[in-house]
């Protein structure tokens, strides 16, 4: 249901779709409402919270596992994750929101499922916290965006979950005899740990390695390029390994960008996302992307983008 919702947003329009759900959090005699979301193409579906089987050794914050039509999924208790004492009475409409991450499905329980919110990438700004006990680790959110009344919707970053729950490593595993490439690679993500993740393997290939935080922020990099290049750039700048959720401008918006420039249209475009659904895969391509390739997957992800990257280089 969440997948196909998301497939009718236009490639270019620079807009997302987000589950709305709350977590209840009490504070001495009150109660206050946090408001969050996730990506709707990261949601495979909700449900009411199924029978669990408890997992002997796992942290307090797995509350168990289940059996979704042939397949074992964890469940956490964002709650708990997050560190929320929610009110006793919280499962009255708790929900088990169903997330599927480079192929991985887990199971988060929520105080309250609301509704699906269509908002632009161009109001979502990157999360910024000062400290203080009451501050949310920034690690856990990807971005922040206001909503009706003034109110802040906290947009989490469900993958840094699933690396807590140890579910995938991502490593960096570059064969020493890896065939060399001269020029320039840009990775834009706004994950550091991503960046550093593609910026190695491409540095690792021979290439010198540009990073932009967000497709707003590459798009005013490659203008500095040109200025620097001119019409050389396309043969300079090898290839871009793009994320696609991203604040400010998304991957997909940024590539359709890309691929509208006589300046920059030849130069291939990958991305690089933790969305495995196949509408993504679609919109990728329609957005011009070359390749769309599925973060950490199964650890073969370093490969996979060697591969690939080769392939695109030695078609320019």
């Amino acid at each position: 249901m969440a997948s196909a919702k998301a497939t009718a947003l236009k490639t270019n329009s620079n807009e997302m779709e987000l589950v709305d759900f709350r977590i209840f959090k009490q504070i001495g005699d009150r109660v206050y409402e946090g408001i969050y979301g996730v990506n709707v193409a990261k949601v495979r579906e909700i449900i009411k919270i199924p029978a669990l089987t408890e997992l002997p050794g796992a942290p307090d914050y797995i509350e168990g596992i289940f059996d979704l039509r042939g397949v074992v999924i964890p469940v956490v208790n964002l709650a708990k994750w997050m560190g929320i004492k929610t009110p006793d009475n919280d499962r009255e409409k708790s929900r088990v929101v169903i997330g599927e991450f480079s192929k991985i499905l887990v199971g988060f329980i929520v105080s309250e499922a609301k509704r699906i919110r269509r908002i632009s990438w161009a109001d979502i700004e990157p999360a910024t916290f000062s400290g203080g006990e009451e501050a949310l680790d920034r690690n856990k959110v990807t971005g922040v965006t206001k909503i009706e009344n003034d109110a802040v919707l906290l947009i989490l970053d469900f993958e840094s979950i699933v690396k807590d729950l140890g579910l995938y490593h991502p490593t960096i595993n570059v064969d020493r005899d890896v065939e060399q490439f001269e020029g320039i690679a840009m990775v834009i993500d706004d994950s550091a740990t991503a960046r550093r993740i593609v910026k190695t393997t491409l540095e690792k290939m021979g290439m010198r390695a540009i990073e932009a935080v967000d497709g707003a922020d590459a798009l005013e990099k490659l203008n500095e390029l040109y200025d620097k290049y001119g019409d050389r750039l396309s043969s300079q700048l090898r290839v871009i390994v793009s994320d696609v959720e991203m604040p400010r401008m998304d991957g997909f918006h940024f590539a359709a960008h890309v691929k509208d420039d006589p300046r920059l249209q030849s130069i291939p475009v990958v991305f690089n996302s933790s969305i495995s659904d196949r509408f993504s895969d679609v919109r990728g391509k329609e957005a011009g992307g070359e390749s769309y390739l599925v973060k950490f997957d199964a650890n073969q992800f370093v490969p996979e983008i060697i591969r690939v990257i080769k392939n695109h280089i030695k078609h320019q």
